[in-house]
């Protein structure tokens, strides 16, 4: 194998933890191309930050990624992202960028049918996967000043959220979140509103919240091959998740926990699809039904997927046997037991409330099953193990802000 150069679009947590599973795997340096500096990747001995404010845009973007191919002759570029927004730019590319990369995600169809989440609902319907109760409410439809009616009845509290995350991403407006908790009728008026003035000119889904705490919350990475087969499956139960309004939902804690119908699921799913890459699933326990609830599928392998890398199933190795190598990979399961750790273990336990799992996951640190996506031992500077516990500290820092009791909902 030629040598190895993983390129990454964006800058966060996500991004450095992928990264790092290359450079676990396989040795190689890696190279991030984002808007800004970020904190995630600084001062790392292994990756090198390319920052280009302009990548928002997409000819600039291709061509910054084209000019990082052009600096690095004769290696195997593996092109890869965790943002919805820079997926969808990329796909939409690809005849540029292939000739420079190799590439793990599916067609501008599929993306177009995964990324929308009313298409995500009708698909799990033709495969029995239970989807929460929606309503649709497009946007640009609504006058101003003008709200609509609601064609089933839902009862408050509901959850709010764009049907494309990547569409939202672009659009601005006072008390934006990436998913609004809605309380009564008068404050979902106020945020459609918001949307109509805004500018927005997506659709918005109003569901149905189902019941419990983080604790009943869980997430599931996938990697389908371009041979149409289902090589990856992990599944962890969160613990805690973020609360800034920007990444509100996205998990700070997982306890990885090997559930087969939720694979069973999402593999039925990626395959009726036909899709191609990385995939990060959002899903509940409801426990008035007793069965798993699906909310929508991330066309990328999310921010949080260290907890795979950490349970033995590096993801890099199922993109590098896939695309370059072209290794047949037999299918794996992740069933190894590890804790998925962004925030101190002591202030993750403020927000367990259940006195059996906190006393599981005292067993599951005591015996070595902590890990954190950053800490990083190759990262021999001291300028990086800095720049880490600063983050951690920001995040005690930003809980003490926006959530510092646990509540029932988690909202």
């Amino acid at each position: 194998m030629t040598v190895l150069l993983p390129v990454a679009v964006g800058g966060d947590i996500g991004v450095y933890a992928l990264l790092r599973a290359f450079h676990e795997e396989y040795g190689c340096r890696a190279v991030v191309l984002s808007a800004v500096a970020t904190r995630a990747v600084r001062y790392s001995s292994f990756i090198d930050n390319v920052v280009e404010p302009g990548i928002d845009d997409a000819e600039t973007l291709v061509h910054a990624l084209e000019e990082i191919a052009a600096a690095h002759p004769g290696a195997t570029r593996v092109l890869v992202t965790n943002a919805d927004w820079y997926v969808e730019m990329l796909v939409a590319n690809r005849a540029r960028l292939e000739a420079h990369y190799l590439m793990p995600f599916c067609s501008p169809e599929v993306l177009g049918l995964v990324s929308d989440k009313d298409e995500f609902a009708r698909v799990c319907a033709e495969l029995s996967i239970p989807t929460p109760q929606s309503v649709s409410v497009h946007i640009p439809d609504l006058a101003a000043g003008e709200v609509p009616s609601l064609p089933i009845e839902l009862a408050y509290p509901l959850v709010a959220k764009p049907a494309s995350s990547a569409d939202y991403h672009y659009v601005k407006f006072p008390g934006k979140k990436k998913i609004h908790h809605v309380a009564d009728r008068a404050e979902l008026d106020e945020l459609l509103l918001a949307l109509v003035h805004a500018g927005y000119r997506g659709t918005f889904l109003v569901q149905e919240f189902i019941p419990g705490d983080e604790t009943q919350m869980r997430s599931l990475t996938a990697y389908r091959d371009s041979r149409g087969t289902v090589t990856l499956l992990a599944t962890g139960r969160v613990l805690l998740e973020e609360h800034t309004p920007g990444t509100l939902g996205i998990p700070a804690a997982i306890l990885t926990e090997p559930y087969e119908d939720a694979m069973d699921a999402a593999s039925a799913f990626l395959d009726r699809v036909g899709y191609l890459g990385f995939a990060n699933f959002d899903y509940k326990w409801d426990v008035r039904r007793e069965r798993h609830v699906f909310f929508e599928m991330n066309p990328r392998i999310g921010r949080n997927n260290y907890y795979v890398t950490a349970a033995g199933a590096n993801p890099a190795r199922f993109v590098v046997e896939d695309l370059d190598t072209g290794t047949a990979v037999e299918p794996v399961r992740v069933r190894a037991e590890i804790l998925y750790c962004v925030v101190p273990f002591r202030w993750l336990l403020r927000y367990i409330l259940d006195p059996a799992l906190r006393a599981r996951l005292k067993r599951v640190v005591r015996r070595g099953g902590l890990v954190h996506p950053l800490r990083y031992p190759a990262e021999r500077s001291w300028r990086r193990r800095a720049t880490v516990l600063a983050i951690t500290v920001n995040y005690v820092r930003k809980y003490r802000h926006y959530y510092p009791r646990p509540t029932a909902s988690g909202a």
